[in-house]
């Protein structure tokens, strides 16, 4: 009897050992998980292991990340070359395009018809249209290159009461109201010039889009925001999740956007470190962008 128990108690020393030392694996194997989620690395899990299984474990681990990897790296090489796609089309098309409107020039100092001069204004308009489309692509990709950031304090309020101004034309062309509040000043930590185009898109969307007024708001909470509203039909088919990609536009017909505005907004957001996002409610369409706020408004909070 005395035999089994001490076997008993031997076996339960060797369990208890064996349970500490694997307790001891999982603990290594997560502290390289969180440093490399922490430090960015890409260091493969290496480890002493006393078990088949774990040790299988820690092989598929480091197989994931090889692809995850591989993945990435396809991923940066394709971001490059849809870039150098994208500005070689740029280039190629503002060629024709320029000997296009040139022409039209000529042809609008001819004595034409009222007939002939409503084509031409149709053409010219069409043209005008290609023109933004050329630029909005020009545009899109030397920002995804631009990596110079000039993050200084700026007045988010103000910034966004100019970009209003700039827009007054368009803003009573479409019949509608604007409803900014200047009261609170905003000091955000942001590029100025990034924040301008981010709230420029903003509001053409807006301006575009909306059946009725648009209302702005700029706040600080643990963040700078600012938050564009607008009222949608009810029938409108937005995919919320979709809304910041390339290319993106709720319009089928394509025939009023490149799909490429908010697309800046979200590209410029992210460079200042900072996000955005939308959502709908009640036909109410919103769009907010948070970025960081100076250290002294910070402390007020």
């Amino acid at each position: 009897m005395v035999i089994v128990i001490s076997a008993l108690s031997i076996l339960t020393l060797i369990l208890i050992i064996y349970i500490f030392f694997l307790q001891l694996q999982l603990k290594n194997i997560n502290r390289q998980l969180s440093k490399r989620l922490e430090d960015h690395t890409r260091q493969p899990i290496s480890l002493e292991l006393i078990n088949s299984e774990l040790n299988r474990l820690a092989v598929n681990i480091n197989k994931c990340f090889k692809v995850e990897e591989t993945l990435r790296l396809n991923v940066v090489r394709d971001e490059k070359r849809f870039k150098e796609i994208i500005a070689n089309i740029s280039h190629d098309l503002r060629t024709p395009l320029t000997a296009i409107k040139g022409y039209q020039q000529l042809l609008a100092r001819e004595d034409l018809s009222d007939k002939q001069k409503e084509r031409l204004q149709v053409a010219q308009k069409h043209a005008q249209k290609l023109g933004d489309l050329i630029e909005h692509f020009f545009r899109y990709s030397y920002l995804m290159d631009l990596d110079d950031i000039n993050l200084k304090q700026i007045n988010l309020t103000n910034i966004v009461a100019e970009c209003i101004a700039d827009n007054v034309d368009n803003i009573e062309a479409k019949g509608i109201l604007v409803d900014f509040d200047l009261n609170e000043s905003v000091l955000a930590l942001a590029d100025a010039d990034m924040v301008v185009r981010i709230v420029q898109n903003l509001l053409r969307n807006s301006i575009l889009h909306s059946i009725g007024d648009i209302t702005i708001k700029v706040t600080k909470k643990d963040v700078a925001v600012i938050e564009v509203m607008n009222s949608i039909k009810e029938n409108s088919q937005i995919e919320v999740n979709r809304l910041f990609d390339r290319f993106y536009t709720s319009d089928k017909a394509r025939s009023r956007s490149t799909g490429l505005g908010l697309s800046i907004v979200k590209l410029l957001t992210e460079k200042m470190n900072g996000k955005v996002y939308a959502d709908i409610h009640s036909n109410i369409f919103r769009i907010c962008v948070e970025l960081p706020l100076m250290k002294s408004h910070i402390r007020e909070n």
